[in-house]
């Protein structure tokens, strides 16, 4: 009724009120009316009106709409842009990724002096972020002299988005010092920063700075705070924000799940996703994906199956990850079947598809498996990605297959990953674990950056191949470089001392470990010690050390360890009442016969050979067949013993 009144009082082609009816129309979603106010004009329009309809184009994610009218007015030869159609064209030419064309505006900007206005250059620089041209945001937000929040969030997105958390973090304290005042986008900005970063004592501290200074937090603000807790480990603190949130959205949903996900707790989760279903809050992707990686985290079958079995019932279309993960939750609760029928069924010319088979035959020790899908993606010409080729290097580190893990380095060398440092050191404790010592010094040369783990696999190569003196030795130049060693890098320097005999220094190494750097010995560091103790005789200061460790005294790979040092120096007293204690724990097993035979048999004591095995033939005891593995033309056989089964079992 207004506009046919503005039309019969002829004030069609008043500036102030076409502007008012483009509004109008674009807030009430009636877009084509809106346009056709400005088309009927009659006379020339000012050039705000043309702005009004772009920013509205540009507000409504219209932005061909946007850039296509700003063309128009390009062409125009009664009016020129202003410095108030440009925010809504860069705006435009961000959200259609347009980088090319935004530089062009940007080079324009220049020769008008349009650049000076702090508005139009803050829209520049968020424009280059979104196209994620990084460096050109930052060095343009570098170059302003005058800077507004909108500019400053967008420096701060930009390192967020290019995982510079820290970065991030810094400009948003800069910003702060500065004098600005962080608004809704700043906030969730830098709590997200925090959640990436894992750092609970930051992300308190700007939580407790939003709480005093009044801010009227949103649903963003809400829900990047429920991310924060939730990654630090805080869930009550999360499910606390969380139940505060007046109207939830899927993002807040989203980031309270992941909490519970990450700590594997599927039956939280579970919970959570029918709260959130029943609330009429519709599922994504990633809240299936955060729910299946928790049922799979704590390989719970029963709710992997209610989320495989509602994602059926709903027909729900998922993508690749969602299926990804249903093959990661079979693979981890063992059901290798189904984890393959979905592979089958699944497109496959992802990447991610095939790396989810490779690391799923890795968990559950299908090595050889894990290489035919290898061999078998690159048939299907899907190229291997860092993650394909640290988990196949894997493989070839558990078969000790060095012919296939030579192959796959040639690969490496002629992909974009030979720089990659996580890809180096995977090969690198490929090498080291085949026995391949000279290699593994070649690669660990070539390495970008060495980390604890390349240093750890470097010693252990060392170690396992008796250079024990290299061994220690680069342990003391891992502590030079001030690199502190964990429970794996103590691993390697010990099994170093156990292959070389070295026992003074073994005692001396684990000692620094418990009472130095205070870490908690495991099985395989007593191991090392008792093997080591056990090999240069000292059996009842073996044994004493490990009566004296409550936590492992009964421990059977331990007693085991022990037993075969008996054997090697005959004492046939100490290693009876060590298979004795191992008989009395596992009267089912065979092995504690079968180390006691070996000790007879060691010591020739034939009559008690024979009355162990007569016992376990009562007892309806076994060997279990040995099985080993051959590479033949860079293929791997397995086989058992006696297996006549291969075609190269006669030679």
């Amino acid at each position: 009724v207004i506009h046919q009144k503005i039309i019969s009082l002829g004030l069609r082609n008043n500036a102030a009120l076409c502007k008012d009816l483009v509004n109008f129309y674009f807030s009430c979603h009636s877009c084509h009316t809106a346009k056709l106010v400005f088309r009927t004009a009659e006379v020339p329009l000012d050039v705000s009106v043309w702005n009004c309809l772009m920013a509205a184009f540009a507000k409504n994610r219209m932005f061909f709409e946007a850039l296509e009218l700003f063309q128009e007015l390009l062409v125009d030869p009664l009016v020129e842009p202003d410095v108030y159609t440009y925010p809504s064209v860069l705006k435009a030419c961000g959200g259609l990724g347009r980088a090319g064309f935004g530089e062009m505006i940007h080079c324009g900007l220049l020769k008008t002096g349009f650049v000076l206005d702090v508005v139009v250059t803050s829209s520049a620089v968020s424009m280059y972020a979104k196209c994620n041209m990084f460096r050109q945001a930052t060095r343009l937000f570098d170059e302003m002299a005058e800077r507004d929040v909108a500019c400053w969030n967008a420096v701060i997105s930009c390192y967020y988005q290019d995982g510079q958390a820290e970065k991030a973090l810094e400009y948003f304290e800069r910003m702060k010092d500065a004098g600005f005042e962080p608004n809704s986008v700043t906030l969730t900005t830098a709590i997200s920063s925090c959640a990436r970063l894992v750092d609970l004592e930051r992300g308190k501290k700007i939580h407790e700075e939003l709480v005093k200074s009044g801010f009227k937090v949103d649903g963003f603000v809400y829900a990047a705070l429920v991310d924060m807790y939730g990654k630090c480990g805080c869930l009550e603190i999360a499910k606390e924000i969380f139940e505060q949130i007046p109207q939830r959205n899927v993002v807040a949903w989203n980031a309270l799940i992941t909490g519970f996900s990450l700590k594997g707790d599927s039956g939280s989760c579970i919970e959570l996703f029918k709260r959130m279903n029943g609330g009429g809050v519709k599922a994504s992707s990633t809240t299936l994906t955060s729910v299946l990686a928790a049922c799979s985290r704590s390989a719970n079958l029963l709710h992997g199956r209610f989320m495989h079995g509602y994602i059926i019932r709903s027909e729900i279309e998922v993508d690749i990850f969602v299926t990804c993960s249903l093959i990661d939750l079979y693979f981890n609760c063992g059901r290798v079947t189904l984890a393959e029928n979905l592979f089958r069924e699944m497109d496959r010319t992802s990447i991610i598809c095939w790396n989810v088979m490779i690391s799923g035959y890795q968990k559950v020790g299908n090595y050889f498996e894990a290489l035919h899908v290898f061999d078998e993606m690159k048939t299907a010409c899907v190229a291997p990605d860092a993650f394909t080729f640290a988990s196949i290097l894997s493989v070839c580190s558990q078969l000790a297959s060095l012919e296939k893990g030579k192959e796959i380095h040639n690969s490496v060398m002629a992909s974009k990953f030979s720089k990659n440092e996580i890809v180096m050191g995977a090969l690198l404790d490929m090498y080291a674990k085949c026995g391949a010592v000279d290699e593994a010094i070649q690669v660990f040369k070539q390495l970008p950056k060495r980390d604890l783990m390349s240093w750890t696999s470097m010693i252990t190569a060392y170690g396992s191949h008796g250079q024990a003196s290299e061994a220690l030795n680069l342990f003391a130049k891992m502590k030079q470089s001030n690199i502190e060693p964990d429970q794996v890098t103590f691993l390697a320097v010990l099994s170093a001392c156990s292959h070389a005999g070295l026992v003074d220094q073994g005692c001396y190494y684990f000692d620094k470990m418990v009472n130095v750097h205070r870490i908690k010995p495991g099985i395989e560091h007593y191991a090392c010690l008792i093997d080591l103790l056990g090999r240069a005789g000292r059996l009842y200061e073996a044994y004493i050390f490990l009566q004296r460790a409550p936590e492992v005294s009964g421990n059977l790979e331990l007693l085991s360890t022990l037993f075969s040092g008996c054997c090697l120096h005959k004492d046939l007293e100490l290693g009876e009442e060590i298979a004795n204690t191992i008989a009395k724990t596992s009267p089912d097993e065979s092995f504690s016969y079968i180390m006691l035979s070996n000790l007879y048999a060691s010591a020739k004591r034939w009559d008690k050979v024979r009355e162990v095995r007569l016992k376990m033939k009562e007892l309806g005891l076994k060997k279990n067949p040995g099985c080993s593995w051959i590479e033949i033309d860079q293929r791997i056989q397995s086989f058992f013993v006696d297996d006549k089964s291969l075609p190269q079992a006669e030679k």
